[in-house]
């Protein structure tokens, strides 16, 4: 006796990989590592739904704008990651400051002292040159 293989459709795969590049890209903005995994997930997924979609007369477009979505939130995850490696002792150091700040003044000179060791750590920005517009 054999087990029936389920087969899924290929009809609903363009919509698949359409919603993982949407949750890649929800992940992504919430928290850049786990985005970073949803984005390369939802890539292959949408890559895979190509040639799933050829196989039955249907277009392929939700399957691309899932390729264009993870792409960009691959890039973005990558990117925002890379950095928050790069700077993860000043961005420890600034929380810390910031933990222990209990006026507006200590708080602001929390965030100089992020920005001149940001400085230090980037060869190609001149000293004050890194404004924060709001503290990180």
């Amino acid at each position: 006796m054999t087990l029936p293989v389920q087969v899924r459709p290929a009809d609903s795969a363009g919509r698949r990989a359409l919603w993982l590049a949407f949750a890649a890209v929800v992940m992504t903005l919430m928290l850049p590592v786990a985005g970073l995994v949803m984005s390369i997930f939802a890539l292959v997924a949408s890559i895979r739904a190509i040639p799933a979609l050829r196989s039955v007369p249907k277009p392929i477009g939700t399957a691309v704008a899932g390729i264009v979505l993870s792409a960009g939130a691959l890039l973005v995850s990558a990117a925002v990651t890379a950095l928050q490696f790069y700077f993860g002792d000043e961005l420890s150091a600034y929380t810390e400051c910031n933990r222990g700040a209990g006026t507006v003044a200590s708080q602001n000179e929390c965030v100089e002292q992020l920005e001149r060791a940001m400085e230090k750590k980037m060869p190609f920005v001149q000293p004050g040159q890194v404004q924060f517009p709001f503290p990180p």
